[in-house]
């Protein structure tokens, strides 16, 4: 299987971030979201870090000027009739998945390979609501998907040995580096990663110490770059709590039981880096 074009579908912050690697690797890329508003904000985002990149002599003007004119905008779904690749980047919530999983089998042609960025959603459940369940894969870019080297590719119990090589040979052509993990609950990434993060959360809602405490504890203590709880800023608490929430949906097991404060945030709409306000303030 030969990859040439790429399609994403959201252009939030990570499918901003995919569509930027795959532009910057060379693909022409169509970029799908539902409205115009939404389009505009994630080519701001991209034009942003691209001109960051160029700042730091990661790339040329010149090379940025290309990546951004291999993206094409679309609204409509049918613009990905012609990609060889989409990779859904959408909200974290199962059944809008699956809703896009239908269109996009419906609009893109036979052999197209249909991936989705799903944090922690059972690709086999994705995969079975198309007819194609052997084309469809996991590719679990890390946030943000500029920087960071990780790509977990996650194979459903349909999805086909040729389908999985030419993924990870396209990770290794957008300069990722592809690990091969088993269809579960938050993979291997967040099985770790998000209980963590809620732990640190259950910190914060027994009041062990302050946000900055707590991070800086991890930073120091643990040598991590940034401490769980700007991370989870980062990263978005509803998508935490959607990520917890699987975890303990599927594994009926009282240590992934979201924190109280974290549901209580999301509640009051504190989401983090793109509210404005999580653990920490934010300017707009």
């Amino acid at each position: 299987m030969t990859i040439n074009s790429f399609g994403v579908v959201g252009a939030g912050q990570m499918g901003g971030g995919i569509a930027q690697v795959a532009a910057v690797s060379g693909f022409d890329v169509v970029l799908y979201d539902l409205n115009d508003a939404a389009l505009t904000r994630g080519l701001g985002a991209i034009s942003a870090s691209l001109a960051r990149m160029v700042n730091k002599e990661k790339l040329t003007q010149s090379e940025a000027d290309q990546a951004l004119a291999r993206i094409q905008q679309t609204t409509d779904m049918a613009a990905m009739a012609a990609v060889d690749i989409v990779v859904e980047a959408a909200s974290e919530d199962e059944e809008i998945k699956k809703n896009i999983f239908r269109k996009l089998d419906e609009v893109c042609k036979p052999e197209a390979i249909l991936a989705t960025n799903t944090s922690s959603i059972s690709i086999t459940r994705l995969a079975a609501v198309t007819s194609r369940p052997g084309k469809v894969i996991g590719m679990h870019f890390m946030n943000p998907v500029p920087m960071m080297q990780l790509v977990e590719i996650i194979r459903a119990l349909q999805t086909d040995d040729a389908v999985f090589d030419a993924v990870k040979q396209l990770s290794l052509d957008m300069a990722k580096v592809p690990v091969d993990v088993n269809d579960a609950p938050g993979f291997v990434s967040n099985r770790i990663l998000m209980p963590m993060i809620n732990e640190a959360v259950f910190c914060r809602y027994e009041n062990l110490a302050s946000a900055e405490e707590i991070d800086t504890v991890m930073k120091l203590g643990m040598s991590h770059p940034m401490g769980p709880l700007a991370l989870a800023d980062l990263i978005g608490l509803d998508t935490c709590l959607s990520i917890m929430e699987v975890l303990y949906d599927n594994f009926k097991d009282s240590k992934y039981r979201p924190c109280p404060l974290l549901v209580q945030m999301v509640d009051a709409g504190y989401l983090g880096r793109k509210s404005g306000r999580g653990f920490y303030q934010y300017d707009s």
